[in-house]
């Protein structure tokens, strides 16, 4: 059993005066309708809930909601926890930083973009707040659902006064790229990706967005991700895509309501021989009404033969009319009104039907079935319900969707008719060809979309974030189980201790030293040094640095220590006391093929460089841009190994570095041949990549085997930094009496 708990910038309803009367209105906006949508079902996510929270800030005073208002939410299904934040101090945070930084710059609108500390600071300290509000009410199994951009800091600062809560994190509007991210102050950007890092599961509307952060938080904060799962401060952190739906059986089911469809039909009757061409917006520079209005007035100047026959229905709703540039562009939008009606109107006709107010459903529900083409082309939009609304809405399968091709419900809506917004020209075609469709088309394109979004309604798009979160603790525990703890670090202590043979089998670079930007710069540090020499003075202890390191290198960096050293994977290594030895006889004339192809690489991928081995030949791509790296080795692997079929060479994935070497060798191979020469009572392996994952295989479950890393592996057990190694086999050597290892 499991409490919800939503919180967002403002709760879902506001206070309305009807005399002396107080009454509450549900607000506008997407997520209200579907997180009502979500209560009024009968389904679940994630677990069972049963209780729901929504914390948010009132637009109301305190004394008004202890003495009016918080007796009237007694009938809903959600208690309500209001947060009430000095005016000034929410002006800067919401109008200033919310709206000023993160909203211009989040829609690629970066000049207007205000970057003015006192709005960074009230941003903080009204995030602070939630937390500080939120915190003594939370329990041990609450699911916590924060909504937007305006609480981009309370997932971290939530978790460091619960480390153990359950926190989801939704962004409701683009995330932009890390070349427009990196425009933000450096602290600012950095605060912001820390904030969202401290949820269990970040989620967004689209395969960009979610590209988008995974690179951002990479090139900011240095994590490294396994696909969508990101390892960060030790707790693993889920990014995926969640396209937020509509409640599609209301929309459709609207086409029945004697109400709805008088309305629609007096609708149809005033403009009765017209098509009609509908647009409902934001008043909000990213929505793109003028670029829409001059697409509008090149169609009718281009087709002069659709005058008189077709009429622009525009209903722009009122949205923070308390900035003067948002008043500045309503007088734009309504001095182009005027101009085009003036252009071509008649006395029977005007063309252009302007509406600034806020539509009741059900007149919104009229309009779109009313409506022979919906026109929405935002410049940006993370997702865009009205298109999503309007194909719900028409359940005769009549009309035609005009849809930005950079609104986020593109990627789901590819039936429509997906225009450049900018692009007058495109937009005015569209328009024609969506006026001239046939209607066969019209149902075949909106009978595609209309599956869609009911298989993917907003219900769903709920209960599959709940879902999810949920499965990312159940993956963070699976974690847990794998990662090395102070109990089995003292088990594996007492078999060291006891034991009276030891094989200690090291991988180096990424296990013994961190990697370095050169492979020459990641010379043994005198810690290293002195705690090999600590561990080969002791007679039980047979230590192997197993390495793709060249010979030669090893030779000249550890040579001097009584230890065995294996060198590129297996194909050379020197047994203690003797002399290096090659393991497969071998010419290196198949080298003459494979560097020009590693070669072309370098030049396709800046930073990425080639070290030859004696044995093997490596592309490096750990200095290169993370995505352009990964992107570029996945095509040099292609290349290689359909090269590479039906020959002793084989490509080998290592971290951040593609080998080619010959089979017949590799560290699982040499690593079983040492131990079964050695007849060790204890084994312990470490590595960090995927060629160490070959002795983790080999060794089986009677060794301590062990992977630097956050990733799959055949290890029994993992620990997250190269920074844990040493400490741990220092700790390995101590008496049981001082055990203190923790795994950090």
């Amino acid at each position: 059993m499991a409490r919800l708990i939503i919180i967002s910038n403002r709760l879902p309803f506001s206070v309305d005066r009807d005399g002396g009367q107080v009454k509450i209105r549900q607000s506008s906006g997407g997520l209200v309708s579907a997180i009502k949508s979500y209560f009024e079902s009968d389904i679940t996510g994630g677990q069972s809930i049963t209780e729901r929270m929504w914390m948010g800030v009132a637009d109301f005073s305190k004394d008004d909601w202890n003495n009016e208002v918080s007796p009237l939410m007694e009938k809903y299904d959600f208690t309500a926890v209001p947060l009430f934040i000095d005016k000034p101090l929410y002006k800067d945070y919401y109008n200033g930083f919310s709206n000023s930084v993160l909203w211009p710059l989040f829609h690629y609108f970066p000049s207007v973009a205000e970057y003015q500390s006192n709005y960074f600071d009230a941003y903080t300290q009204v995030n602070l707040q939630f937390a500080d509000a939120l915190a003594p009410l939370l329990r041990p199994d609450d699911v916590i659902w924060i909504h937007d951009y305006q609480l981009m800091l309370l997932p971290e600062l939530l978790r460091l006064r619960q480390p153990d809560a359950m926190i989801g994190f939704f962004l409701h509007i683009p995330f932009p790229s890390y070349e427009i991210l990196r425009l933000m102050p450096t602290e600012w950007k950095m605060s912001l990706l820390r904030g969202l890092m401290g949820a269990d599961l970040v989620g967004f509307h689209t395969y960009d967005y979610v590209q988008h952060f995974i690179q951002s938080v990479r090139m900011v904060l240095g994590a490294d991700n396994y696909f969508h799962n990101i390892q960060y401060h030790n707790r693993l952190v889920k990014i995926d895509l969640f396209p937020i739906g509509v409640d599609y059986k209301k929309f459709n089911r609207s086409a029945y309501d004697p109400e709805i469809l008088d309305l629609r039909n007096e609708v149809k009757r005033n403009f009765e021989g017209k098509k009609i061409i509908f647009s409902v917006d934001r008043l909000d520079y990213t929505k793109g009404l003028m670029d829409r209005l001059n697409g509008f007035e090149y169609f009718l100047t281009q087709y002069p033969e659709w005058q008189e026959k077709v009429v622009f229905i525009l209903n722009v709703v009122p949205s923070r009319d308390e900035i003067p540039a948002y008043a500045d562009r309503k007088r734009n939008i309504e001095e182009k009104i005027g101009t085009i009606n003036g252009k071509f109107s008649s006395i029977s006709w005007q063309p252009v039907i302007y509406r600034f107010n806020h539509l009741p459903f059900n007149e919104l529900a009229a309009l779109y079935q009313a409506a022979d083409v919906a026109l929405i082309t935002p410049l940006r939009d993370g997702m865009n319900l009205v298109a999503k609304e309007f194909v719900a809405s028409n359940a005769t399968q009549r009309g035609v969707l005009i849809l930005s091709e950079l609104a986020g419900a593109a990627s789901e809506l590819n039936e429509a008719l997906l225009v450049n917004p900018t692009d007058i020209k495109d937009v005015s075609n569209a328009i024609v060809k969506a006026l001239t469709m046939p209607l066969a088309e019209q149902k075949q394109r909106m009978a595609l979309m209309q599956k869609r979004l009911a298989d993917y309604d907003v219900v769903k798009w709920v209960t599959d974030f709940l879902d999810q979160l949920v499965n990312v603790k159940k993956d963070q525990e699976k974690l847990k189980t794998k990662l090395l703890d102070d109990r089995t670090m003292e088990q594996y202590q007492r078999k060291y201790q006891q034991a009276a043979r030891r094989c200690l089998l090291l991988d180096y670079d990424g296990t013994l030293v961190p990697f370095a930007r050169l492979p020459q710069d990641a010379m043994p540090s005198s810690e290293l040094k002195e705690l090999l020499a600590k561990l080969s003075g002791d007679e039980k202890n047979h230590v192997v640095i197993i390495s793709g390191r060249e010979a030669n290198t090893l030779e000249k960096w550890l040579g001097y220590l009584p230890i065995s050293l294996v060198a590129e994977h297996g194909a050379s290594f020197k047994m203690k006391h003797e002399n290096w030895q090659q393991s497969v006889p071998m010419s290196d004339q198949w080298k003459e093929e494979i560097r020009p192809v590693m070669q072309k690489f370098v030049s396709r991928c800046v930073g990425s460089f080639i070290e030859e081995k004696t044995n093997t030949i490596a592309w490096h791509y750990r200095n290169t841009h993370p995505d352009l790296g990964f992107s570029r080795s996945r095509e040099l692997i292609n290349n290689l190994t359909q090269m590479l079929q039906n020959t002793l060479l084989q490509v080998i994935d290592g971290n951040k570095v593609v080998e080619v070497r010959m089979s017949g060798f590799d560290k699982g191979i040499m690593a079983l041949k040492i131990v079964n020469e050695t007849n060790p009572d204890f084994v312990l392996c470490i590595g960090d990549d995927t060629t160490d994952e070959d002795m983790f295989k080999a060794l089986g479950p009677d060794a301590f085997t062990l992977k630097v890393s956050n990733g799959p592996t055949a290890a029994h057990y993992t620990v997250l930094s190269q920074l844990n190694v040493l400490p741990l086999l220092n700790e390995l050597t101590q008496p049981l009496t001082s055990a203190s290892y923790a795994n950090t």
